[in-house]
């Protein structure tokens, strides 16, 4: 393997169009920590982005911070900890999940594959949080767009467009994220022993209670450690606020059974682990083909009792039932036949399973004509040669 490690911008571009004239495809590399996600990619030249790291400036009045695409998430997050401050869209660790251990996740990393936590329902994805940024395109151009501001006035919200696109449209150097104070204390109210509709009634109560939930989700007995069915919801902020809104909360949810409330400890292990869906990253789990399958929340029981009618599956809910885990077994396409067709209206992700499913199996949803037909004329303004981790969403582009 051929592996180019540009030692600042110039090179940068230097590489890319030699790329782009010998028509040779790239695979872009910052920590390597999510080369697992999407098909893989047949190229035997890899560039690798880690000259593009550290924090360029942070302003923590302003709930800004702009650094090099390729610094550590961990650093990110000591930096803004040290400040009280986090990025609210809590992007998980899937080093475990996926086998990357050893790897290191980046802050661009988890901005291009658009990744969000528990806390999505209630402070928005990652690009929500994504203010701007500069790249070079696979035309070998550098851009730039948005700033350092969460309103801003230049065109095209071309950040919507880098998170999610897996390093296909540009090589992204530098970003810029909103970040946002950390809550000083957080409990769980955490119920046992429900079904799955009944704890979908029991996080939508919470969810449309006055108590701003920072996040809903279900364990079935069979995944959740204790043995039984744990339904969680989790509520942040000020000491006091969080004190009575837990004991609020617990009280309206009642009818659903004693609840008992976690302590900021046993709340943030908890959470983190569903954050990393850790669960699926050990055994029985860790030889299963891992989805990730958006829907309606009301919906998920009814897709959850049509799979069970065809394949060997485990899960568990987040999102407030919007966003389903699972780890199937046995399917050879990995379910995915069975999983699509049962979704009512959503998408399904598959994000671990080996490289030959990968390559054969469409890996995000199918899209309908008109949308792929817009993705191309996307992929043709960014990259018209397919120089950009080239297969790494859809087979074509």
């Amino acid at each position: 393997m051929t592996r180019f490690r540009p030692a600042d911008e110039r090179e940068l571009v230097q590489t890319i169009q030699h790329a782009l004239a010998a028509e040779e495809p790239l695979e872009l590399v910052g920590g390597g920590s999510k080369r697992g996600l999407g098909r893989p990619l047949q190229t035997p030249h890899q560039l690798e982005l880690g000259t593009f790291s550290g924090i360029v400036l942070y302003e923590p009045e302003e709930l800004v911070l702009t650094a090099g695409a390729a610094t550590p998430l961990a650093e990110i997050e000591a930096t803004l900890a040290a400040a009280n401050q986090m990025l609210a869209f809590e992007p998980g660790d899937w080093r475990a999940l996926l086998g990357t251990e050893g790897t290191v996740p980046t802050l661009g990393g988890v901005l291009a594959c658009n990744l969000s936590g528990p806390r999505r329902i209630r402070q928005g994805a990652a690009r929500d949080h994504f203010l701007g940024f500069k790249g070079v395109s696979g035309r070998g151009e550098v851009f730039k767009a948005g700033g350092r501001v969460v309103k801003n006035v230049t065109g095209y919200d071309l950040c919507k467009l880098m998170a999610g696109s897996y390093g296909t449209l540009a090589a992204l150097t530098e970003v810029t994220v909103k970040v946002l104070p950390r809550p000083e204390a957080t409990r769980t109210v955490l119920l046992s022993g429900l079904g799955d509709e009944v704890a979908l009634r029991a996080m939508s109560q919470a969810l449309n209670s006055a108590h701003e939930l920072g996040g809903a989700a279900h364990l079935p007995e069979n995944v959740a450690k204790a043995g039984k069915a744990l339904t969680l919801a989790r509520v942040e902020g000020p000491v006091p606020s969080v004190e009575a809104r837990a004991a609020s909360l617990r009280k309206e949810l009642a009818e659903f059974g004693a609840a008992e409330i976690l302590g900021d400890d046993a709340s943030q292990t908890l959470w983190w682990s569903l954050r990393d869906a850790a669960v699926f990253a050990s055994p029985p789990d860790r030889d299963r083909i891992v989805w990730r399958v958006s829907v309606a929340p009301s919906t998920a029981p009814v897709f959850i009792a049509t799979l069970r009618r065809e394949l060997d599956f485990r899960y568990f809910l987040d999102w407030g039932g919007g966003l389903i885990w699972l780890a199937v077994a046995g399917a050879a396409d990995g379910g995915a036949k069975a999983i699509r067709a049962a979704i009512p209206a959503g998408h399904a992700t598959l994000i671990r399973a080996p490289d030959a499913l990968r390559a054969v199996m469409p890996v995000f949803q199918p899209q309908a004509r008109e949308v792929a037909a817009l993705t191309q004329r996307v992929k043709d303004s960014f990259d018209p040669k397919r120089i950009l981790n080239r297969g790494r969403m859809y087979a074509e582009l």
